[in-house]
């Protein structure tokens, strides 16, 4: 202890956590949206007030057992409000995360708990202020009084001035430009003169940056930009300083005995119960169903960071001592660890539940005028255009409701504090997911997506899916249901350099592919981009595009021709079919020894029909190009595929039914098969864009596998079969 922390270096630690723990507050300011706050009703109302006054009444009782016993020295009054602020507080950023990671922030119960704990949040901080102004030794209750009137003559001032300057400084930042410099000090000098006043006041000093954070406009470019610059330094330095000044101050040792152990049960007992109660009584009384009231109790009862910072001004103001302080410490630890747990084993979302049946799962389908609806997903800018370039090719030539779009924009939730802005932005507009309206913040994703369907009158819908990147697939395939998508298109994980090459974007967006295809309610397509018609829109006028399928049968590759047959309905797309077949003592050879009992008849009927109906329908379509290739074995088809390099994009199936193609040499990436792999390996020379199907089949298993080594390693599978 000596070493590492000598007593010299406790006053730096302890200026630099309260640095962190100012700004901090500023970005928990940020993160509250009073004006979803003023909409959320009088439920939310209801639910937030018993959360907070139960709990501060039984509070307010506990400080008396506690005075009794371990606490004899302790301002009275001080004392009882820090006591019933300290149970009755419920963490707002902690309790976003935990709603994030369990998928519950688009549930009711996800949207009532976040608007009752930010409700909960602003009122606890007022009642913090409280406790400040009445702690301090040898002072007067006229002392007392003036602190608060001060800080509330603070924060009408704050109120007047503070939001015009920031309104101003915001009408000055437009999208997509930089934000001045000048800008982003004057705010963080801003922030620190508030916490300056608010402590010569009397005040801690991070009740001024919470004023200011709470004042300052949170939509439009400038806060997103306020917010990046600060929010990487204080989470990931000063906020770690911050918890371990608090450890430091925690000593356990101090809890010893069977009179301090069991106050540590009475307070963790009287913390829960009075929380839990006050919402489920509360809660049941609004008319809310039993399992979601409990929950909402679960959720109310979460403590964490924001419990420590009362916490420690209550010890940094000698209201409470080292054993009172150990064991709060310790209730707020064990409150917030037992939420998770409490809450998966009591709710299960409605979402989760059987979802009613469409009809349309693939694109191949008998009626050829029925809607097709394809969701696509996307990371980041980079992938737009291509997308958008694709969505055109992919909308015929029909009027109407031919072609509706879902583009699920897929944002990874972290530890930041902007994601719970973004989370915010996405509540205000109507999650789960999409975009109702216009708003000033709505980024360039959408406004792209939102040009194009003024520009086409396609049917697109932009999306939001906020999730951690471990099981954002369940969003994209739950939505696909929900929508009665026909097909899910994802992007590559490795996106095209300027020379030329694919360079892996983020390892984790193959995971999350590899998770589609496998649990995906419709059929899938990978999209390796190499700038399908360019950086920018194409218009439907200048659409001139060589569509090349690749076709050796089997559903996924009959999904790709099916696919293919709707490109070419557009009048500038030009649609080549390759078929290869395997010379005829091999492919006698592949129904009598790979293929028993009829299964092998069927599969080349099945072809065979597939094609003789598409044969007839192109019959008088010069757009249309339809070939057959003999090969005998795996060189040849490559050689034959490595001469159709002048295309714009090819369109094959992960998983073709020829031995022809299964002899071919092994992808480095089992999910786009042998062909697909080929196609987007550094090996084959084009600046083609390839697009690999895989077709529905009612929830058959894929049978590629990727080893957590390869994953990580990105070596060649040599143990999966990828047909």
């Amino acid at each position: 202890m000596q070493n590492v922390f000598p007593p010299r270096s406790l006053t730096v630690l302890d200026t630099l956590a309260n640095i962190g723990l100012i700004f901090f507050l500023f970005l928990a300011g940020l993160e509250l949206d009073l004006k979803s706050l003023r909409q959320s009703g009088n439920r939310v109302l209801a639910i937030a007030m018993a959360g907070i006054s139960l709990p501060f009444v039984i509070g307010i009782g506990s400080s008396f057992v506690l005075k009794q016993t371990i606490a004899k020295g302790a301002d009275s009054a001080a004392f009882l409000v820090f006591m019933g602020v300290a149970l009755s507080i419920t963490a707002f950023p902690v309790l976003a995360r935990i709603l994030a990671e369990l998928k519950l922030l688009t549930t009711n119960v996800g949207r009532t708990a976040m608007s009752a704990a930010a409700i909960n949040d602003i009122a606890a901080w007022i009642l913090l202020a409280l406790a400040v102004a009445l702690s301090g030794h040898d002072r007067s209750p006229l002392v007392s009084l003036w602190v608060f009137l001060a800080g509330c003559g603070f924060v009408i001032c704050a109120i007047l001035i503070v939001p015009p300057i920031f309104k101003w400084m915001s009408q000055r930042c437009h999208e997509g430009e930089p934000v001045e410099e000048v800008y982003i000090c004057a705010t963080l000098a801003a922030v620190l003169a508030a916490g300056f006043v608010t402590d010569a006041i009397g005040i801690h000093a991070m009740f001024g940056a919470f004023v200011v954070g709470i004042l300052v406009p949170s939509d439009g470019p400038f806060a997103s930009a306020l917010v990046e610059k600060v929010e990487d330094l204080v989470s990931g330095l000063f906020l770690p300083l911050y918890f371990v000044s608090s450890g430091l101050k925690t000593n356990v040792a101090t809890i010893k005995g069977a009179q301090s152990w069991g106050l540590l049960v009475f307070v963790i007992f009287t913390a829960s119960f009075g929380k839990i109660l006050g919402t489920l009584v509360v809660s049941l009384f609004c008319k809310v169903p039993f399992n979601e009231a409990l929950v909402l109790g679960f959720l109310m009862n979460c403590k964490g960071l924001v419990e420590l910072i009362v916490l420690n001004i209550g010890k940094d103001r000698k209201v409470l001592n080292d054993q009172t302080f150990a064991i709060m410490v310790l209730m707020a630890v064990f409150t917030t660890f037992i939420t998770t747990p409490l809450v998966t084993a009591v709710y299960k979302p409605a979402r989760k539940g059987k979802i009613v049946d469409y009809k349309y799962r693939t694109i191949g389908r008998k009626n050829a005028n029925s809607q097709l609806r394809i969701l696509t997903c996307f990371h980041g800018a980079r992938n737009i255009p291509s997308m958008i370039n694709l969505i055109e090719a992919s909308r015929g030539i029909r009027k109407g409701d031919a072609l509706c779009v879902y583009a699920m924009h897929l944002k990874e939730f972290s530890e930041r504090s902007s994601t719970i802005l973004m989370v915010h932005k996405a509540r205000r507009n109507g999650l789960p997911f999409w975009n109702k309206g216009h708003h000033a913040d709505s980024n360039h994703v959408i406004v792209a997506f939102e040009a194009y369907r003024q520009l086409s009158q396609v049917s697109i819908r932009p999306m939001i899916a906020i999730s951690s990147m471990n099981n954002i697939h369940e969003d994209i395939c739950a939505t696909a249901e929900r929508k009665g998508a026909a097909v899910i298109i994802l992007p590559f994980h490795k996106h095209q350099r300027l020379d030329g090459s694919l360079n892996i974007t983020r390892n984790d967006f193959r995971w999350v592919n590899k998770r589609v295809l496998e649990h995906a309610p419709c059929s899938v397509g990978i999209f390796v981009d190499r700038g399908l018609g360019g950086t920018s829109h194409v218009s439907a006028s200048n659409v001139s595009y060589r569509v090349t399928v690749l076709f050796f049968g089997g559903g996924d590759d009959r999904e790709a021709l099916a696919y293919g047959t709707r490109m070419a309905e557009h009048p500038g797309i030009r649609l080549l079919v390759i078929r290869f077949v395997g010379e005829p003592m091999n492919e006698g050879e592949i129904v009598r020894v790979d293929v028993g009992d009829s299964t092998g008849t069927k599969l080349i009927s099945q072809d065979e029909e597939f094609l003789d109906e598409f044969k007839a329908k192109i019959a008088n379509d010069d757009s249309i190009i339809y070939e057959e290739k003999v090969v005998k074995d795996g060189a040849e088809t490559v050689a034959i595929i490595c001469e159709l390099n002048s295309c714009n994009l090819f369109l094959v199936g992960s998983r073709p039914a020829s031995e022809v193609a299964s002899a071919m040499k092994r992808s480095e990436c089992p999910e786009l098969g042998p062909v697909g792999g080929l196609l987007a390996s550094q090996d084959y020379p084009t600046t083609a864009s390839v697009l690999v199907m895989q077709q529905y089949q009612n929830g058959a298993p894929i049978n590629f596998t990727i080893s957590d080594s390869e994953m990580e390693e990105h070596v060649p599978d040599r143990d999966s079969e990828s047909a």
